[in-house]
């Protein structure tokens, strides 16, 4: 399973710019995915995730009604919408899926995902 992050680069503080995963290689609409993002000397963390039905989602407080995290599964594709960005969202983001998740239940700790893209570095200037 291959995962292909785009969209970062340099943008400034309340830009909204959006990151995109593609998937290739294995089932799309069978896994959870979700975007981490690591900070400069911190530690993963995570962003946001959304179930195979994309009927439920979750956010980490600190993006909570900042970000939205979407899914085309006909696209294999997983989105990551940020609007008013802040100088704290600088990071490099990570999309990941994980497999055999029951129901509408939503990991969000970094173990629980088995496939992992190489990042896309997101630089928030003020």
């Amino acid at each position: 399973v291959q995962l292909q992050a785009s969209g970062g680069g340099l943008v400034q503080a309340g830009d909204s710019p959006r990151l995109s995963c593609a998937v290739s290689g294995g089932t799309f609409s069978s896994y959870v995915m979700g975007w981490f993002r690591q900070a400069p000397g911190k530690e993963r963390e995570s962003v946001a995730a959304i179930t195979v039905s994309g009927g439920n989602t979750y956010y980490a407080d600190s993006v909570k009604g900042r970000f939205t995290i979407s899914r085309d599964n006909a696209k294999n594709t997983v989105y990551l919408q940020m609007n008013s960005l802040k100088v704290e969202d600088t990071a490099v983001y990570y999309c990941a899926a994980a497999a055999g998740v029951v129901g509408e239940y939503v990991p969000n700790r970094p173990r629980r995902y088995e496939y992992w893209g190489q990042g896309t570095l997101v630089t928030v200037s003020s």
